[in-house]
């Protein structure tokens, strides 16, 4: 055995039909493609969603509606939130990273805070953005509010 008798395996490799060689071969005339139509000519190629004339998908359904490319997401934190954390962990301070670490929103999440609940807690807040009521809230119990 050696290099020269390496055979790939029985019935692994097929030969390719060869069309449009003549009458003779079984495959010319038409070469598989039929008779007339834009499927038989040379350089066809079929647009993305053709639906051979009828109406494509993509008209026929509604569109309507308008998505803002420049909408800025905010992850909502209520008041009642922080104070819970700042009890939780005895926190003067409270950060994105703070937040992070309690698993309240992800590392790269903008964070508005909302005054929803009752805080007690004298706190500095530091946030992308606060609603009138949480900095009021905030600022009502001697707290400080820091904008990112």
């Amino acid at each position: 055995m050696d290099l020269s008798n390496l055979k790939p395996a029985a019935g692994s490799v097929k030969t390719t039909k060869r069309i449009g060689r003549g009458q003779g071969s079984g495959r010319g005339g038409t070469s598989t493609r039929g008779h007339k139509g834009a499927k038989s000519r040379s350089g066809y190629s079929k647009k993305v969603g053709f639906e051979g004339g009828q109406m494509p998908l993509q008209r026929r359904v509604p569109k309507f509606g308008f998505k803002n490319i420049n909408r800025v997401e905010y992850k909502a934190i209520n008041v009642e939130v922080l104070q819970v954390l700042a009890e939780k962990n005895n926190l003067t301070t409270i950060d994105v990273e703070v937040l992070v670490n309690a698993g309240m929103c992800g590392k790269n999440d903008k964070i508005k805070v909302l005054g929803n609940g009752v805080l007690s807690a004298k706190l500095e807040v530091k946030a992308h953005a606060f609603s009138k009521s949480a900095q009021s809230a905030i600022e009502a119990v001697e707290g400080t509010v820091v904008k990112l």
